[in-house]
């Protein structure tokens, strides 16, 4: 870690801290050639990587507008889709990969979406799995109604 004052190539750890969340830690830092004190974040970065090989960094805003789209009109308040996407990238990084393949990250949606509202849920499989007729509708209406009637473990 270079120092922000002297650009020194070096510098010494004096306390680490997680943020709420954990996601994020925070490093107290000193400079051993100019001795100023200076603060670092750290991220793990998580890429997705896309059909085409592409990577882009994970966005959970990107997760956001997807999902948002799917629950136009729906009784899904902004805090509950807050809530998924954070599901979403729990479940992502829980995975222990650096770079996710795009199709994991639909898998992470669905779950979650599902539980939250599920026409919602249709609409976004519908494109996500690339219904092509009636009988993609129906088929997962289908096993949507027979998760139903199954006892809550």
């Amino acid at each position: 870690m270079h120092c922000p004052y002297c650009r020194n190539s070096d510098s010494r750890v004096l306390d680490s801290r997680t943020t709420d969340d954990g996601s994020t830690v925070r490093r107290r830092r000193m400079c051993p050639a100019c001795g100023r004190r200076f603060s670092t974040l750290e991220t793990a970065t998580l890429v997705v990587v896309k059909r085409s090989g592409v990577q882009e960094p994970f966005s959970r805003d990107k997760v956001l507008v997807g999902v948002r789209k799917a629950c136009q009109g729906r009784p899904v308040t902004e805090d509950d889709l807050a809530i998924l996407a954070q599901q979403v990238e729990d479940e992502v990084r829980g995975l222990g990969m650096a770079e996710v393949p795009s199709h994991e990250v639909g898998l992470a949606i669905l779950g979650p979406l599902r539980n939250l509202d599920e026409v919602a849920y249709l609409r976004f499989a519908s494109v996500y799995r690339n219904f092509e007729s009636l009988d993609d509708f129906e088929a997962e209406v289908t096993l949507l109604r027979a998760s139903h009637s199954l006892p809550e473990p």
